[in-house]
């Protein structure tokens, strides 16, 4: 039996979320304020059955309208509900335990369900309350405010007395005018993502009767079913040796003793004595801890150079005084030497922190003699906290194994975890399948949440790109998950580079977290199902790529297509016929095109300007603009290059590439396009990579013949392409240089401005301040 899928209605910003979850280890990821931990407080509020830990605020900003709808007498308007759906996997041998939750005798399955609502009790008359509440304020404010010469309140006339609407009123009455209540729901009348029919009517289980006449609450149903433990985020561990502001009486007491009785350093006998129970003492905590240090053991503490645990007590006159501090955790450095526990660092502390609750919370489940829940699910937030990242991986493998189940036992009785994490890490160990994705959806004031399930992109992603993707993000990083926006960058000069071109021309993106991946353009194609599920918006900065095509006549009867599973070179297939370029050693002017009898190959690295010139880019042609002709490419409008979220309903997508600039230099002027980023930004910043103070960016062409600029540019294109030439080694050494004396390649630039404005628009204020100061300045 495992609790296979939880659907939150209307709670804070879980509009309507359906997770399903892994019968053993869930793994719940999303940017910040996503929605993770609500989950984890939906279930808190719900299990605990008291409506006095509800308030007003966990009612979702969406439905929140609809209070004063109902209270402004709209059509078909009612006060809003909160909504859990418990829906639990059982075999033939749980059936005994979910009989109160079959909907008919004649039910057949594998999933039963019962639904948690925070209702109101009746909102007719919750309506007159507030009615009658709001007509006895205003009319005790009218009877104590004096009237003015005039004859009119001598009150402010804008302030309105609580409560102000029936929001105002359900802020204070909402433990009055709601309550919990329970349903069972059928199967049969949901679809296959959970979501039930139009005309499902759930069977309410009463307080006093459940469906198959026990006296038993919904409260005592779900209790019997489900023990739902949490770990949260705020372990509250640090390094200072300062205690809590509360202290409880003993504490009082050990100080006072301390300070003012007789310390008896000079009675040996009890001593002796306390010696003699110390010894009694340190060997009953070495059995009890015993199994709990080899749980430790098994997440690779203590390794091979830090020091083992011992639980040793710590009996002295002083300390028996207050009982908390009576056995503590200490390190043994060798048989001779111990230091107390304060002596280790936050991220061992951490670990020994959830070992040790995981295996407290464990054991009080399976400790409970009498009707104990056949399931356990375990809540732990943010596991990661201060543990390195090998740490992190250890713990994600072993947390089950710390939560095992005696053999008599695990045919009965099961647990499950749900992590929540920012751990790129953890991901690492997992995969996709255990992933639960919260989206922040596009709502504006009204933020909402969906989840999506990673294991059904993984079940419906397609080979190679499936494995390509979780292959490629163990070997890099998965912070993907956990990103306002991700930029998908050509490759490792713009992952270097583009921090500082960020700060130049999108400065305020360095309030987003953004993920910047280095994909190359042979492979960026590859990420598009998973950008398109995950709904995250995307930039692309990539290459032209250009390379001798076909004239049209030809081409229709040649195929180029390029190898994807290569990312180093150029690769075409034309007429079945293998191309491939070769880098060959070149001096700074040497044409690296390959030629034949017939002139250079279809296929080789050429010009942008080329005549018939296509794309090696598999990203340009297979997602976006979805075209191959350099030409088309260059002629391409800002909506070609778009996927806006709202035509997709998937993913706001944009891709920028090289596009035509203008040079200049001295008299002379060029209408050009860089094939790289390299050559966009060495046509774009001509005069000042000519310079020799900048020959360590290794772009400076001889120019001892007095070239032409059409010359320069022809000998900039060739070294940059040949294979000498150290791309990583140019932006270390751009890295190095005053960055107000070059300016941004154009395409970059209108990149970023886009993303800026997509993830952190300008406020409304400034955006017109700005617009009236550029109208002054025209």
């Amino acid at each position: 039996m495992h609790l296979n899928t939880i659907r939150i209605q209307n709670f804070r910003r879980l509009q309507d979320v359906v997770i399903d979850l892994e019968e053993d280890l869930s793994i719940f990821v999303g940017a910040n304020n996503s929605g993770k931990t609500s989950v984890a407080q939906a279930l808190q509020l719900f299990l605990s059955s008291s409506r006095e830990k509800f308030s007003i605020h966990d009612i979702s900003a969406s439905v929140r309208p609809d209070i004063e709808a109902f209270a402004n007498g709209e059509d078909a308007a009612a006060l809003p509900e909160i909504s859990v759906d418990l829906w639990f996997g059982v075999e033939a041998a749980d059936l005994h335990r979910v009989i109160d939750l079959l909907p008919s005798l004649s039910w057949q399955g594998n999933y039963v369900g019962i639904r948690i609502t925070f209702s109101p009790i009746d909102a007719d008359a919750t309506l007159a309350r507030f009615q009658e509440a709001q007509a006895t304020a205003l009319a005790a404010m009218a009877a104590v405010a004096p009237a003015n010469t005039n004859g009119n309140n001598g009150a402010d006339e804008d302030f309105v007395p609580s409560p102000k609407s029936l929001t105002d009123f359900l802020t204070t009455e909402l433990k009055r005018e709601y309550e919990l209540r329970y349903f069972v729901l059928d199967k049969a009348k949901f679809n296959d993502n959970f979501y039930e029919l139009a005309s499902h009517q759930p069977l309410q289980i009463l307080p006093d009767k459940g469906p198959t006449g026990k006296a038993r609450s919904g409260k005592d149903i779900v209790n019997s079913l489900i023990c739902v433990d949490f770990l949260q985020a705020q372990r509250h561990l640090s390094d200072s040796s300062g205690g809590s502001r509360t202290e409880e009486l003993s504490r009082h007491l050990s100080r006072f003793y301390k300070r003012n009785l007789e310390k008896r350093s000079d009675d040996y006998e009890a001593m002796r004595a306390l010696s003699e129970s110390e010894k009694l003492m340190n060997a009953h905590l070495e059995d009890v801890f015993s199994e709990t240090l080899d749980q430790l053991s098994k997440l690779g503490y203590p390794g091979l150079t830090n020091p083992s645990l011992k639980i040793m007590s710590d009996l002295n006159p002083t300390v028996l005084m207050g009982s908390q501090d009576g056995a503590q955790v200490h390190y043994v450095l060798d048989d001779n030497l111990t230091l107390p526990d304060k002596y280790n660092g936050l991220g061992f502390k951490n670990l020994i922190y959830m070992v040790v609750e995981l295996l407290d919370l464990h054991n009080q489940w399976m400790d409970i003699v009498d009707k104990r829940p056949p399931l356990h699910l375990v809540f732990v937030e943010e596991p990661e906290a201060h543990l390195h990242a090998q740490l992190q991986q250890v713990f994600v493998n072993k947390i089950l194994d710390i939560l095992t189940i005696d053999e008599e036992d695990a045919h009965s009785y099961y647990s499950q975890v749900v992590l929540t994490t920012h751990s790129a890490h953890i991901l690492y160990e997992r995969g996709f399948r255990p992933i639960r994705y919260f989206r922040r959806e596009h709502g504006g004031a009204l933020q909402s949440t969906s989840v999506l399930n990673l294991s059904e992109f993984y079940a419906t992603t397609q080979n190679p790109t499936r494995d390509f993707l979780e292959r490629y993000l163990k070997l890099t990083h998965c912070d993907l998950f956990f990103a306002d926006a991700v930029i998908l960058v050509e490759g490792n000069v713009e992952r270097l580079l583009m921090p500082l071109m960020i700060e130049r021309i999108a400065p305020r993106l360095k309030e987003a977290y953004l993920s910047v991946l280095e994909i190359g353009g042979a492979f960026g194609h590859r990420f598009q199902t998973l950008i398109e599920f995950l709904g995250i918006t995307t930039l692309i900065i990539t290459d032209l790529d250009s390379v001798r095509g076909l004239p049209p006549a030809q081409e229709e009867a040649a195929i180029i297509e390029i190898n994807p599973e290569d990312n180093t070179s150029d690769l075409a297939v034309v007429s079945n016929e293998v191309v491939e370029e070769d880098e060959v050693e070149t001096d700074e002017y040497e044409d690296i095109d390959e030629e034949d009898d017939d002139g250079p190959k279809v296929g080789s690295t050429c010009r942008v300007e080329t005549l018939h010139a296509v794309t090696s880019n598999q990203t340009l042609v297979q997602w976006l603009p979805g075209e191959n002709h350099i030409e088309n490419l260059l002629t391409a409008t800002a909506e070609n290059k778009t996927q806006t979220y709202e035509n997709s309903g998937s993913a706001t997508v944009r891709v920028c590439y090289q596009t035509q600039v203008t040079v200049t230099r001295g008299e002379e002027s060029l209408q050009l396009t860089g094939r790289t980023l390299e050559e966009a930004f060495a046509f774009e910043n001509l005069v000042w990579s000519q310079d020799m103070a900048n020959k360590d960016l290794k772009i400076r062409v001889k120019s001892s013949d007095t070239p032409t600029l059409a010359v320069t540019t022809e000998r900039l294109h060739k070294r940059i392409h040949g294979k000498s030439f150290k791309k990583t080694d140019f932006a270390l050494a751009l890295l190095t240089k005053d960055q107000e004396f070059w300016v941004v390649p154009n395409y970059i630039r209108e990149g970023l401005e886009w993303l800026q404005t997509e993830v952190t628009p300008m406020p409304a204020q400034a955006s017109n301040n700005n617009s009236a100061n550029q109208e002054e300045a025209a």
